[in-house]
């Protein structure tokens, strides 16, 4: 659906976005008929949170769904995310930095077992970095290494925390991880997760291409095509940042997590 891409200049969500939203719920919507209303729970992040139309579209979203839709606060995302997480991981009880890079925001997280000890939503994300630094899919050095800046300014502002709380492994979680580590692995650029090394090579390929729809890669699925160099950027700068080498990946995150605080 990419809600993010359909926020205009003065942050109103665009028609088309709603509409493709609209149609996704009543999709969904289709499915859940018949649910008892304790059994859902339907839960909108970051574009919801700023676009200033939200109120008006919201009650055409829950008309679409047949369920209440509530606008979740970052820290509450980043806790969701984080029990999401800590529910797949092998051994919860390693301290964990998760890093979740959504479309219009990224949650970051320091915890154990199932324990969040630091919760933040930073508003950068895939789409919107995307949308700002490489118009038309283009990239190039310059605006890579801008993207990266605008990340990294955005990073400082709880970096030197999230050191003090320190961590023992970081953990990538939802899309951009995800497309990150099948690219770097299937194309032999990392044995296992995203890699510095494996991730300055893809930024490389990238840059050298001019345009990731130009890219013959393994596992570049045409989907994640539009939204993959902001989703670079901000990985880049989290390396960079927080001083990673390696960064494992999780399957479980916001919905696994809205699913396990259901069953409490």
């Amino acid at each position: 659906v990419r809600l993010a891409a359909g926020l205009t200049a003065d942050k109103a969500l665009d028609g088309p976005s709603q509409l493709r939203a609209l149609e996704a719920l009543a999709r969904f919507g289709e499915r859940l008929r018949g649910f008892a209303p304790e059994a859902v729970r339907a839960v909108a992040t970051n574009t919801l949170r700023v676009a200033k139309n939200a109120p008006e579209f919201l009650p055409e979203a829950e008309a679409a769904l047949g369920f209440p839709i509530e606008v979740i606060a970052g820290r509450e995302e980043a806790r969701l995310i984080y029990l999401g997480v800590a529910h797949s991981l092998a051994n919860p009880s390693t301290q964990q930095l998760v890093v979740d890079v959504g479309g219009g925001s990224t949650e970051f997280i320091i915890g154990r077992h199932f324990q969040p000890l630091q919760l933040e939503s930073l508003y950068m994300g895939c789409v919107t970095l995307t949308l700002r630094h490489f118009p038309g899919g283009r990239v190039d050095k310059r605006s890579m290494k801008e993207a990266e800046l605008a990340a990294r300014k955005e990073l400082q502002t709880i970096v030197a925390a999230y050191r003090d709380t320190g961590w023992e492994e970081a953990v990538g979680s939802s899309g951009t991880a995800k497309a990150i580590v099948d690219l770097l692995e299937l194309n032999g650029l990392s044995e296992g997760g995203i890699t510095r090394q494996g991730l300055e090579e893809l930024r490389e390929m990238m840059v050298k291409a001019g345009d990731v729809g130009r890219m013959s890669l393994d596992g570049l699925r045409a989907d994640r095509i539009p939204v993959l160099p902001g989703g670079v950027a901000i990985m880049s700068a989290v390396f960079k940042e927080f001083g990673l080498e390696r960064m494992v990946f999780s399957e479980g995150a916001l919905r696994l997590g809205v699913l396990y605080d259901l069953l409490g």
